[in-house]
């Protein structure tokens, strides 16, 4: 049965906004007429990007629990109780047939409320230890849908709720086209070399950022190229300290701060040295890209590291900790990696098998049951 009308809610970081807007696109590319209300928070990264999306966007007000006893845990629970009435106006207002939370304090209100509403309900946690909200939601909602089988310990108590699906973002990126020329139209590169990716994320990764600066004049002369992405808030201070300190960037080297199509680049390289987020991992896997993976030590419940693991235990990966990172670690590890075709190969194949390349569809086969 079509489904006409939906409400995503999902915030606070890309990990949780762009699975939600993997499925609406695939959604709306199944059904021309699907309308969709998105519900996050003012303060989150979705009240920017959605309206991009040209997708209608209402805010609530809420914050995320603490882990610990805190005095501000009784404002949120009041926030708890406001949010949820004007996310129940909300809903009741656009009238969804479905409502899909991807994550982030800001569905708790949302997805509870529908529940309370009797709409059927879908949450998709994307990492390897659930979180806080999606815990709390799952006691309530239809189905939860997973991106790492090692999560449904978590879910334990609904098992008979929970279906692996894989994160939507890993279906996205193969759609996507190889573009055979991308190194040498947008970094002046041998399109036959193989290259090595190093970034940490959209805003960098200082840490990751430090050790790839001081490995530059290390890559002279190996017999692969490195792209570094350093972050558009962090590249000015990096470009300044290789001046600084007269670093020689040889020509087998490109430093940029922010790459906009990375999907489509990811598809001619042949290493990537990342942390180890959820999307990241989904986008590695269905591609089948080999990595060396530095999760975050900065995020909740280390699962990152978590997340990481589920790919190193499948030879799909190696990682070094963030602790253990510098520049001779990263280009032992790199040299090791690359310059070994046959064992690159073979953890390429082992990433793929890790792949989602039908994540989103899974999830349209689950809500289209519980519709």
């Amino acid at each position: 049965m079509k489904i006409n009308r939906i409400i995503l809610s999902g915030g606070g970081t890309g990990g949780h906004i762009y699975p939600a807007l993997a499925i609406y696109n695939r959604m709306k590319e199944l059904n021309p007429d699907l309308e969709c209300l998105y519900i996050g928070t003012d303060k989150g990264l979705e009240a920017s990007i959605v309206p991009k999306a040209n997708i209608d966007f209402k805010s609530i007000e809420i914050s995320g629990l603490k882990r610990s006893l805190s005095l501000d845990n009784i404002k949120v629970a009041w926030q708890m109780l406001t949010s949820t009435q004007k996310a129940k106006k909300l809903i009741k207002e656009f009238q969804p047939e479905l409502v899909i939370g991807t994550g982030g304090f800001v569905c708790a209100p949302v997805l509870y409320g529908a529940t309370q509403l009797g709409i059927p309900t879908l949450i998709h946690e994307q990492n390897s230890v659930a979180g806080v909200t999606n815990k709390f939601l799952s006691r309530f909602v239809d189905k939860v849908a997973t991106s790492f089988y090692e999560v449904e310990n978590d879910f334990a108590k609904v098992s008979h709720k929970v279906a692996f699906t894989g994160n939507p973002r890993g279906q996205e990126v193969t759609n996507y086209a190889k573009d055979e020329h991308i190194l040498s139209k947008n970094y002046d590169f041998n399109d036959q070399l193989p290259t090595v990716l190093i970034f940490g994320g959209s805003r960098g990764a200082p840490a990751i950022n430090k050790a790839a600066v001081e490995s530059i004049e290390a890559f002279a002369n190996k017999e692969y190229q490195v792209i570094i992405g350093t972050g558009s808030v962090h590249h000015s201070e990096w470009m300044t300290y290789i001046e600084e300190n007269q670093i020689k960037i040889p020509n087998n080297v490109k430093i940029v701060p922010y790459i906009d199509n990375m999907p489509a680049l990811f598809q001619s390289i042949d290493l990537v040295v990342c942390r180890s987020g959820a999307t990241t991992l989904a986008e590695l896997t269905t591609l089948g890209l080999p990595s060396i993976l530095i999760p975050s030590p900065y995020v909740t419940n280390n699962h990152q590291e978590m997340n990481a693991m589920a790919l190193v235990n499948n030879q799909a990966a190696e990682m070094i900790k963030e602790s253990q990172l510098d520049s001779s670690q990263l280009v032992h590890t790199i040299d090791r990696m690359i310059l070994d075709q046959k064992a690159l190969n073979k953890m390429a194949e082992n990433a793929k098998k890790l792949g989602t390349p039908h994540a989103i569809d899974d999830i349209i086969t689950i809500v289209e049951s519980i519709h």
